[in-house]
């Protein structure tokens, strides 16, 4: 009896995820089960399908496609998560790889790509790109805890929670009253706390963080 691999699609943009259930369904055995817009919706397909196979946008309007990724797997050990992005999550690639998902690929990619690498991850393989990977190691690397405690003034985290809903450095400025040339300034200042080097991995580190819980349940 052949396989039915059962598929979700999490894509806010219906052209886009239409589009996506149409690349998939062209490789043998695929059958889209269900669209979801945000990870909310994502999450409750998840919970009822239990699917073999999610193919997650990583910006979606209420969750980033990590914290998607990271309950999903809860809630479906055995499914194979394919961060499917228009932007570019090079920063990210070791904690998607710790939080357990099977790959990750462009929205620019063509159609045989995609459907390639569903085929691979079907046969417990993966794909990425050649730059990408002349630029891997293999190492044994401790997974961060997620409770790391880091000591952010209210500004900062003022800073990095309009960064989260998608503010521009100017707009920050404008929201805080200071310049943007200050703005940058808190930046460097956060991404040093944080230990890292880029907007999107202060970002992760936040949301991920007891600090950023604490605001969410506060609202």
């Amino acid at each position: 009896m052949k396989r039915t691999v059962r598929t979700i699609v999490v894509d806010d943009h219906p052209v886009v995820a239409r589009a996506t259930k149409h690349i998939l369904e062209q490789v043998e055995g695929v059958s889209v089960v269900g669209i979801a817009a945000n990870g909310q919706a994502a999450l409750e397909l998840i919970e009822e399908h239990q699917p073999d196979l999610l193919f997650l946008d990583y910006h979606l309007p209420d969750q980033y496609g990590s914290q998607v990724a990271e309950r999903a797997k809860r809630r479906s050990p055995n499914s194979h998560i394919v961060i499917f992005t228009g932007i570019d999550v090079a920063d990210m690639y070791n904690q998607l790889i710790e939080i357990g998902v099977s790959g990750i690929i462009s929205k620019e990619s063509g159609e045989t790509t995609i459907q390639n690498l569903v085929r691979c991850i079907l046969d417990n393989h993966t794909m990425i790109p050649i730059p990408i990977y002349r630029q891997m190691r293999i190492t044994n690397r401790q997974k961060p805890s997620e409770t790391e405690y880091v000591d952010l003034s209210p500004d900062e985290i003022q800073i990095l929670t309009l960064l989260v809903k998608g503010a521009t450095h100017e707009q920050i400025a404008d929201h805080i009253h200071v310049s943007k040339r200050s703005v940058d300034n808190y930046l460097k200042k956060i991404y040093d706390k944080f230990d890292v080097t880029s907007r999107i991995q202060a970002i992760e580190k936040f949301v991920r963080s007891p600090m950023y819980t604490d605001l969410q349940e506060e609202i």
